[in-house]
């Protein structure tokens, strides 16, 4: 399956997410700041990135900016992962190029579809 990158400052939500990704098969990488995350998917080029916005130093928002306009990782789809429900942040999410925006507690089977159909797109 896919190679999937979370970029999370909590423990128990990269927890979460990766118990839903293994159990569907993908392979999961992990971060736990914007920086780290622009760095390691540089590095490793995983299929997706799961993007959390309210994290210390390089925010979500920024961290995702930084992928969707770097030639190396333009192609990576981002989607944001997030406790921030409102429609101007998801509008703004959706500027700095991520392709799906999900909010916390997330539901696993709403995970993998939109999962799914962002590597597909």
């Amino acid at each position: 399956m896919a190679r999937v990158l979370i970029v999370d400052d909590s423990p128990t939500e990269t927890a979460i997410l990766e118990k839903v990704l293994k159990a569907n098969g993908h392979e999961v990488l992990k971060a736990d700041n914007g920086a780290d995350g622009v760095a390691l998917c540089r590095a490793e080029k995983p299929d997706a990135v799961l993007m959390d916005i309210v994290m210390p130093g390089l925010n979500g928002f920024q961290a995702t900016r930084q992928l969707s306009r770097d030639q190396a990782t333009s192609h990576i789809p981002v989607i944001i992962v997030t406790t921030k429900d409102q429609e101007t942040d998801r509008v703004w999410g959706e500027r700095q190029g991520a392709k799906g925006y999900l909010t916390k507690p997330v539901d696993a089977s709403n995970l993998i579809k939109k999962l799914n159909d962002v590597m597909v797109a």
